[in-house]
């Protein structure tokens, strides 16, 4: 029998990447951002996408499709295209700025073991990253001399280390970004450090639930429910544009392990270094279960120069701020200091020519 009904075409959903397959797939090549964005090179150098391209030497691009798609088509001044994309600039030298500004190499107690301030140790647990910011403090840190934290005995002369220190009370994963290892290897990590008696807390510190949200899955979802010792999470995001509902869920997520969420940010030129910009950072974490913890000064590594904001704007931007939010919506302005036994609180202290 015929019929006058439309005929009905079933379309499948396009398929859902896996967070191991959208990390791999990351962009990687500076015309094909800039493409994807609607933007011709010479929109954000005279030098064109030559001289873009020529600052990735050192220091490779790498987004997320996911990170992309927050960015706003045609806009030069986007904040979160301006926190990835390689400028020229970068390859500038310029007074005060060296490839360890936090004299990383000299807290260095085993490979992939830093040590800057008493009873935490900080463990550098993998050179992957699902980003390259290009203001990354890490940018140039010597990941090849921790390379035997990376082969089968993974970690064990750091371990051993934190095992023999009983005034370590507290490790630190960190990076590259220690979300880049996968479910397993993370949960036997944490197993490993929780079986050690004098330590009192964990902490991770991760970019990937900012630029990745589905990092946040349901196994680091149960594996983090699980710890024994109070653990907290702290991400990295530094404009209100990156927090977006896939990114928001992740926050939630994650306060719901039961972890402590906290945000750290840097102030950044032509990126956050607004009221509106900070302010709405922090009401947009605060909604998403996820508390403003530092506002940090740049780490001087070579090549960021371009980010830099003045002490003086920055006190003024944390003073408006003051009389705008609560306090516990407002971070902490800090600097980290080599050699400081803690991070530094700009408004105490004394700053030359300030």
């Amino acid at each position: 029998m015929v019929t006058n009904s439309p005929v009905s075409r079933h379309r499948p959903e396009p398929a859902v990447l896996s967070w191991q397959q959208q990390q791999a797939a990351a962009v990687t090549d500076v015309g094909t951002l800039l493409q994807r964005l609607g933007l011709q090179a010479e929109q954000l150098d005279a030098g064109g996408l030559a001289a873009l391209q020529a600052a990735t030497a050192g220091f490779a691009l790498r987004v997320p499709d996911s990170f992309i798609a927050r960015m706003r088509p045609g806009d030069p001044a986007d904040p979160l295209l301006r926190q990835v994309l390689s400028m020229p600039a970068e390859t500038l030298a310029q007074a005060g700025f060296s490839s360890d500004p936090l004299a990383e190499a000299a807290a260095r107690r085993a490979p992939g073991l830093l040590q800057k301030y008493q009873g935490r140790a900080l463990l550098v647990t993998t050179a992957a990253c699902a980003v390259h910011c290009r203001y990354c403090f890490r940018r140039d840190y010597d990941y090849a001399a921790d390379s035997s934290a990376e082969d089968a005995g993974r970690w064990d002369t750091a371990l051993a280390v934190l095992a023999a220190d009983a005034s370590v009370h507290e490790v630190i994963l960190s990076g590259g970004d220690p979300l880049s290892l996968g479910n397993a290897r993370l949960e036997g990590l944490l197993q490993r450090l929780e079986q050690l008696p004098h330590l009192r807390r964990l902490r991770i510190h991760t970019r990937s639930p900012i630029v990745l949200p589905a990092r946040v899955d349901s196994g680091l979802q149960q594996l983090l429910a699980a710890r024994r010792l109070p653990l907290t999470v702290v991400v990295h995001a530094n404009h209100p544009a990156e927090i977006d509902a896939d990114v928001a869920n992740a926050l939630r997520a994650l306060r719901d392990t039961g972890a402590s969420v906290l945000n750290q940010s840097v102030l950044l030129a032509g990126i956050n270094d607004n009221v509106a910009a900070l302010q709405g950072l922090s009401e947009a974490l605060h909604a998403a279960g996820t508390l403003p913890y530092y506002l940090f000064l740049l780490d001087r590594v070579t090549g960021t120069g371009h980010f830099e904001v003045s002490v003086a704007r920055a006190r003024e931007l944390i003073n408006t701020l003051n009389t705008r939010l609560p306090g516990f919506l407002v971070p902490r302005l800090v600097q980290e200091l080599p050699g400081h036994p803690g991070k530094t609180a700009v408004d105490l202290q004394v700053w030359p020519g300030d």
